[in-house]
C-alpha cells in the first residue's frame, strides 16, 4: 500500500449523493451544490457540511429552513454549474440561468427542485461550528415516480464523479436491521 496526503483522504469515502440545498432568505431563492451530506436517523434527520464560504449559509442561519433536492445524472451539467456561480453575485437567479423550475413547498419558504428526482423540507435544528455541520429535521419528502432518470450523483471530491448502478438486493438478509416500512 502506498501512503496518501490525509487532505484527498476524503475522496476514498466521499458520501452522496450530491444534493441541491434551495432557500429563501427572506427577499430571494437560491440554490448551493453540496455534497458533503449524511443521514443520522432512520427518522429523517440529516446534515450536511457548508458555512459562511457559502452565500446560502447565510439564509439557513435566518430562516432555519431549506429544500433538499436530490439530481440525477442528466443534471450533472447544471449541479457543477450551480457549485461554481455565487447566490451573492447580484443578479443572479440560479433557477433561471439553469432551466430549473420552482415548485412551492408547504411547509418551508424555499421552493422544490420540479427536475429533481426527490425534494425533502427541513428545518434546522442545530448548528455545529467547529465542524461546519448543519442539521437538519425533515419534514415532508416527495419522490417524481413518474421520472424516467434516477441513477444519482456522488462526488469523488477531485472533480470527477460517480453514478449509481446496478443494485443488489439483501433485504430478506438485513430484515432485522431495516427501519419499518422498508
Amino acid at each position: 500500500m502506498q501512503t496518501l496526503d490525509l487532505n484527498t483522504a476524503f475522496t476514498l469515502i466521499e458520501p452522496g449523493p450530491v444534493v441541491l440545498i434551495s432557500t429563501n432568505d427572506g427577499q430571494r431563492d437560491n440554490l448551493m451544490t453540496v455534497s458533503w451530506t449524511m443521514v443520522l436517523e432512520f427518522s429523517g434527520v440529516f446534515a450536511l457540511c457548508t458555512g459562511a464560504w457559502n452565500h446560502s449559509f447565510k439564509a439557513l442561519q435566518a430562516t432555519r429552513e431549506c429544500v433538499i433536492a436530490i439530481p440525477t445524472v442528466d443534471m450533472i451539467d447544471q449541479v457543477v454549474g450551480i457549485g461554481m456561480c455565487s447566490g451573492a453575485d447580484a443578479g443572479v437567479d440560479k433557477f433561471a440561468r439553469f432551466g430549473l423550475t420552482r415548485a412551492p413547498a408547504r411547509h418551508v419558504q424555499a421552493p422544490l427542485v420540479k427536475q429533481c428526482l426527490a425534494n425533502i423540507e427541513c428545518r434546522v435544528t442545530e448548528f455545529v461550528a467547529a465542524q461546519h455541520i448543519v442539521v437538519l429535521q425533515a419534514l415532508v419528502a416527495y419522490r417524481d415516480t413518474a421520472r424516467q432518470e434516477t441513477r444519482t450523483l456522488h462526488a469523488v471530491g477531485d472533480g470527477s464523479f460517480v453514478v449509481d448502478g446496478h443494485r443488489f438486493n439483501r433485504r430478506a438478509a438485513m430484515a432485522g436491521k431495516l427501519p419499518p416500512g422498508e
